[in-house]
């Protein structure tokens, strides 16, 4: 079993040195509880692991994965760049201290509005589309901006159909067939062209078509700099690096997959005289996914025809069960190591069917007003939750060496409400 469930000397759950029974009285329910350090341990295992092997190497943290603006600013201190896909994004980054060269933003469909932002940001655009180009020159002027496009090459992976995002049925990108006509006409148009880009899928625990993807777009980016002349300053493969979600999983062998990616890539860059551009990957969940467990509170035990634990939190706060039928693992923070004894659904509170974290879970015996810990619960949680059944979201707290920051407030039915306007003629 990957998973650190790490213990205090009550026998409770600890975080971050803090003690999650603790937490949850101080904080009440649901509550999302960040540990700092294991964000830190995180990206300094992958950006050492990647730069002992080549020097000239940087992460754009996929910030989509999770967007408070603490989480951003510890990033910020460690010294990563920010993978932005919306103008929302690219305000986060820059407000979370990230200079503009820092941050390369990915829009996909991205409207005209959008383009501009990113224009006025001062960020770097990786296009698309060719659509993206055309409407970019309206926007601006070309030598003002650097750019780079996402190609699509013919592989995708990813652990649901949905997080696959390179391949025949993707939205994404650009065709590898046509990268070398559209980086010829962009450099045409007089553009500042500094990088090539792509993203094969999410949760990629198998080296294998991460390094397809390698091979592809190094492929791709030697024909593009033999025929254009184009001398590419960075070469990115996305993000997609996979975290054990289930007891089965296996942990990521960063060492051996960053030596065996970068083999590769030093290998293309001699056969095709690529010079030394820089070495880019866009890690999200790797970074964020295990720094944060979910806590929520058993309000109901309930045979029916099956048995059931009902909990304070559903799926407007962690989506991904029910979307994806993700498995979190999940334990009770007084009792993390006992044994279990039971098969139970552990069930949301939002009036929908699928809002279960879990069915048929193998649980030891667990009472109204236990508190259950959902682990993994960091990366596309807060970010993909929702106000569903008119419910505030919930608090965000951080901790560190045993001390708890609150980090976002809990909202309030106001909050719910706030930018809500009822015509003046309904109210007579």
């Amino acid at each position: 079993m990957d998973f650190d469930i790490k213990t205090n000397e009550k026998g409770n759950l600890s975080i971050g040195g803090a003690d999650a029974v603790e937490l949850s009285e101080k904080y009440d329910t649901p509550l999302y509880v960040i540990d700092e350090e294991k964000i830190r341990e995180n990206y300094k295992r992958v950006y050492g692991a990647f730069s002992a092997q080549y020097k000239d190497f940087k992460i754009f943290y996929a910030c989509k994965a999770n967007t408070n603006l603490a989480v951003m600013r510890i990033l910020e201190q460690e010294g990563s760049g920010i993978d932005a896909v919306s103008p929302g994004e690219i305000y986060t980054a820059l407000l979370a201290g990230f200079e503009p060269e820092r941050v390369l933003y990915t829009g996909n469909n991205a409207t005209d509005k959008e383009l501009k932002f990113a224009v006025d940001s001062g960020v770097i655009i990786n296009l698309d589309s060719v659509s993206a180009l055309h409407r970019l020159t309206k926007i601006c002027n070309p030598n003002e901006v650097k750019i780079s496009f996402r190609i699509n090459p013919k592989v995708g992976a990813g652990h649901h159909e949905h997080c696959i995002t390179g391949g025949y049925l993707s939205k994404f990108g650009i065709m590898e067939e046509e990268a070398v006509e559209v980086y010829q006409r962009a450099a045409n148009m007089g553009y500042n062209i500094v990088g090539i880009h792509t993203h094969i899928g999410s949760g990629i625990l198998d080296p294998e078509p991460f390094m397809l993807a390698v091979e592809t777009l190094m492929d791709v980016a030697g024909r593009v700099h033999q025929e254009t002349n184009i001398d590419l300053e960075f070469i990115d493969f996305g993000g997609g690096l996979g975290i054990p979600y289930t007891l089965e999983d296996s942990k990521l062998d960063i060492e051996t997959f960053s030596r065996e990616i970068t083999d590769l890539y030093k290998s293309k860059l001699n056969e095709y005289d690529l010079g030394k551009p820089t070495m880019c990957i866009e890690p999200g969940r790797y970074i964020v996914g295990d720094a944060s467990i979910l806590l929520t509170r058993v309000n109901t035990i309930k045979q029916s025809y099956r048995k059931f634990a009902g909990v304070d939190a559903g799926f407007n706060t962690l989506l991904r069960p029910s979307m994806y039928g993700s498995y979190h693992h999940i334990v009770a923070v007084n009792k993390p190591d006992a044994k279990n004894t039971q098969t139970i659904d552990i069930a949301g509170n939002i009036c929908e069917s699928g809002d279960l974290f879990a069915r048929d879970r193998p649980m030891p015996e667990i009472e109204e007003g236990d508190i259950l810990a959902i682990f993994n619960a960091g990366a596309y949680a807060f970010s993909m939750s929702s106000q569903y059944n008119s419910r505030p979201k919930t608090m965000e707290v951080l901790v560190n060496n045993g001390k708890s920051e609150v980090i976002r407030e809990r909202e309030t039915f106001a909050d719910v409400l706030a930018k809500q306007n009822v015509p003046v003629r309904l109210l007579k």
